[in-house]
This record gives C-alpha cells, sequence and structure tokens, in this order.
C-alpha cells in the first residue's frame, strides 16, 4: 500500500466491493419459437428487461461472466446483474429511480459488500440517524460497517444517498490492493489520457488502480477519464473484476493494511459431477437438476462427504435455431448429506466445466429414442403455436380488409372498398409466407435435431456449447 492514509484522513470513505460479470439495463431478453434464424423471420417475441446475456440471437460474451469453460452459453449466476437487480428492486419498490449509469450511492456499495462476502448484519455497535429500522439496505450498511469495510461520519450520520467520487473509490480499492508505484505525485494517464478529478489526496491510490490493470475491461472507459463519479455498473465491475483476480489467479496481493474480512476471504470451492442433462434445446425455466460431490467439501464448519447431493434448477433459457447455439442459465441451490444442508448463496462467483470422463455410452443408446422424440415434438409444438398465432392474426386482419371493402363499397366509395378488397389477397399472401417460413425453418430445426443428438450420442462432450451431459465434473466457487 502507498502512503496516503493521512491524505486520505480526510475522506471518510473506506469500501470494498465485489462482483463478477457485467450488467446493463433494459436490454431485451429473446425467446425463439421454432427455428427461424436461417430466414432472419420475426417469430421473436422481445420482452422488456434486465436480461443482459442476449443481443439478437447472439449471447454477449465478456471475460466476467460467469462462464463454464468450453461451455460458452452456459451460464452460472453472474453476481453483478443480480446484485444489481437487487439493488433496483430494493430501490424502486422505496419509489426511487433507478439507473445503473448513474453514480454509485454509499448504501448500494454496502449491498455490493454484503452480498458478495457475506457480511448482512441486524445489528451494529454504533447507530446513525438516518438508518432507520425501516430503511431498506440497514442490514447491508450494518454488516459493511461491523466488517470495518465502511465507517459512517463524524456528525452520527450514514448518508446513504450520498454519491460516491470516483477518488473515493479509488481510494477504496487501493485501501484493499498493494501494488507497486513509484512515488510522484502526478495523475497517471488511463487510455494514454488525462484522468481529471483526481485531488491531490488520491493521487497514490489512483495510481495503484491503474498500475493494478482492474479498469482494462470496465464499461464505458472514456467516462473514467473524464466523469467525477463512476456508475453502479462500472463500480461492481471494478470490484469484481479484482475479486475475480483473487479467486482464480492472485497476480492482484492484498493489502496487510485490508480490512480482516478481506484478507481472510477465501472462496468456497465445489467440485461436483452432473447426474442428469441439461440443455438449451430442451429444458425449461423451473427445471431441476441433481449432480453429486467428488470430493469433501466443509461449509460452514460441517463436512459433506464425497456423494454428497447438490441441487439446481434452470432459471432462463434461450432457444437455440441455425448457427445459434442457444443460452441457458442455471443456479445451483444447496448441498445435502444426511440430515446436513446447506443453502448457496445467490451469486455463485463461476463454474468450469471439466473433460467428460467416463461417458455411459449405455444409457446414452438407451435413452436416445426418447431425447430425440422429445426434441422433435419441441420444435413442432414451437412451430404449430407459431402458426396458430400467425393464422389468427391475418384472420383477423382479413376481416377487417372484407368489412372494409362492403363498408366503402356500400358508402358509395368503391375506388376505396376495391383497395381494401385487394389488400385482402395481400394479408393472404403475406400468412402463406409467414407460414411457409415457419414451416420450412421448423423443418430444418427438426434435421438439426436429430443430427445434434445423434453427435451427442458419440461424443457427448463437444455436443453444443448450450448443455451439460450426464458425468461432466463442474467446479463451483463462491
Amino acid at each position: 500500500m502507498k502512503k496516503f492514509n493521512k491524505l486520505f484522513a480526510s475522506s471518510v470513505l473506506f469500501l470494498a466491493g465485489s462482483a463478477c460479470a457485467f450488467a446493463a439495463e433494459d436490454v431485451a431478453k429473446l425467446e425463439a419459437y421454432a427455428h427461424p434464424t436461417m430466414f432472419g423471420s420475426n417469430v421473436y417475441e422481445q420482452v422488456k428487461g434486465d436480461e443482459v446475456y442476449t443481443t439478437g440471437t447472439k449471447v454477449l460474451q465478456n471475460a466476467n461472466h460467469a462462464i463454464v469453460k468450453n461451455k460458452e452459453q452456459v451460464l452460472i449466476n453472474s453476481s453483478v446483474k443480480d446484485v444489481l437487480t437487487l439493488i433496483k428492486d430494493k430501490t424502486t419498490a422505496e419509489g426511487k429511480d433507478f439507473n445503473v449509469k448513474m453514480p454509485v450511492l454509499r448504501s448500494e456499495l454496502a449491498v455490493i459488500l454484503a452480498e458478495n462476502f457475506g457480511l448482512k448484519d441486524t445489528k451494529t455497535a454504533k447507530a446513525y440517524a438516518d438508518i432507520t429500522d425501516k430503511y431498506w439496505a440497514k442490514e447491508w450498511i450494518y454488516g459493511a460497517l461491523n466488517a470495518g469495510v465502511m465507517i459512517g461520519y463524524p456528525d452520527g450520520n450514514f448518508k446513504p444517498d450520498q454519491a460516491v467520487t470516483k477518488a473515493e473509490v479509488f481510494a477504496t480499492i487501493a485501501q484493499l490492493i498493494d501494488v507497486k508505484t513509484d512515488k510522484s505525485l502526478i495523475v497517471p494517464d488511463y487510455n494514454k489520457k488525462e484522468i481529471k478529478f483526481i485531488p491531490t489526496w488520491a493521487i497514490a491510490p489512483t495510481k495503484e488502480v491503474v498500475a493494478s490493470t482492474l479498469l482494462d475491461n470496465i464499461p464505458e472507459p472514456c467516462k473514467v477519464n473524464k466523469d467525477e463519479y463512476l456508475s453502479k455498473e462500472q463500480v461492481a465491475y471494478l470490484v469484481g473484476t479484482l475479486k475475480a483476480d483473487w479467486v482464480f489467479k492472485n497476480n492482484i496481493a492484498r493489502d496487510k493494511k485490508a480490512a480482516e474480512v478481506i484478507k481472510a476471504y477465501t472462496p468456497v470451492t465445489i467440485n461436483v459431477k452432473m447426474a442428469d442433462r441439461i440443455s438449451a434445446r430442451h429444458s425449461n425455466v423451473g427445471d431441476t437438476f441433481k449432480a453429486t460431490t467428488i470430493a469433501p467439501v466443509t461449509i460452514d464448519g460441517v463436512v459433506y462427504e464425497e456423494g454428497s447431493n447438490v441441487y439446481g434448477e434452470v432459471i432462463e433459457v434461450v432457444r437455440p435455431g441455425i448457427k445459434n447455439a442457444g443460452y441457458i442459465k442455471i443456479k445451483f441451490n444447496e448441498i445435502k448429506c444426511g440430515d446436513n444442508v446447506a443453502k448457496f448463496p445467490e451469486n455463485i462467483t463461476s463454474a468450469q466445466a471439466n473433460v467428460l470422463k467416463n461417458p455411459n455410452i449405455v444409457a446414452r443408446t438407451f435413452g436416445f429414442p426418447f431425447s430425440a422424440a422429445d426434441r422433435v415434438v419441441g420444435v413442432t409444438g414451437r412451430g404449430a403455436a407459431s402458426i396458430l398465432n400467425i393464422s389468427g392474426n391475418g384472420l383477423e386482419k382479413l376481416g377487417d380488409n372484407l368489412s372494409g371493402a362492403f363498408v366503402e363499397t356500400l358508402s358509395l366509395k368503391p375506388l376505396s372498398g376495391l383497395k381494401d378488397f385487394g389488400m385482402g389477397f395481400v394479408t393472404v399472401g403475406e400468412g402463406v409466407y409467414d407460414i411457409t417460413k415457419v414451416v420450412t425453418s421448423g423443418t430444418f430445426g427438426i434435421l438439426y435435431e436429430a443430427a445434434d443428438e445423434v453427435r451427442y450420442l458419440v461424443a457427448p462432450n463437444y455436443a453444443n456449447s448450450s448443455s451439460l451431459n450426464p458425468n461432466e465434473e463442474l467446479t463451483i466457487v463462491y
């Protein structure tokens, strides 16, 4: 740690944070019916929400997503998105506005800290006048205070709705890490440009954060240079990148003066083997699956022996199409061994899929007719639903065309009536065209599904990137 503590003493913000991945607001989620991607059909339903993984028919790839290695379209809860969604739900319930692009507030940073380091608490040694018993972030704020990663103001207030400056964020991160820099008091460049709004007391911590490379992949990097504040999204991403480094690389040393909870942070690692198959092709939201541990693990002081059951569920699915592997998101809920049960946290840091070992060829062969039939039925059903939807809309529009033709003709407007009558033929043509696209696309979809099922039978580990198969081993980190 660089010697900036005296300069930093005037700032009362000592924070830390963690999360991983990427989050965005109001990005459309896509649900595909049949296999329309080959023709660019609009047989998609756009659902407005906070989903961040799909744009068009492609899944956004990001180094800090919780992605299963070699399974790019399978994701395990991404904590930045989930934590920001938690904050949004809580604040909007209070009637407050929420935008991930706006400056992060002290209360929001407390939530990020507590959620990712397990710091929630119901009591604190010192009460603050502006944190009432009903304040939405009370437990998270108390957890951050008790852990020593945040402090309140000398006037007895916490000021939860106060924005955190960029300089304070950098000073916060510098309190956690130990990166060597020179001792000059010159504000460092970032992306070969000046970083503005850095006071003298924050120069040393800013240099440390820049030298750590934690800013390398931050969203909207130009704003790091020119804005006084970092956004909620940027801060979550920044500290999440730090946590990811500590979990997987340990390239960035922890500061000796950091809060004890940070220095002692050690993620729980669980090695499991999948017992069920889940796939973007046939699984549905709410489907549950089971895995078993392949090594003992200690959670909250309880040892869960090898062979303990781990349960999870599918929480989001985007169906695949031609040249589109689809997408599936899962979460792990609990581990159980005898009478011992432990719930997993909402935010799993990451997971890695290892090479499939000892595939059960006999079981896959006997299961092939059923799984293949299930996938074909799924494509057919989605195609039929699309055809019914197109037919219903087309008949309604055709009725309007014919009604207009009669009304306009009887109103002594024969040209308008003739135009409406002609539009009826156009409506029928559009309907036939759309149905043909769905049928053709569905046919190709069935062939694709059958070929993919054969590929799974022969080489399950390489069947597709949007499934997890029986006997595949995962390493879960949280």
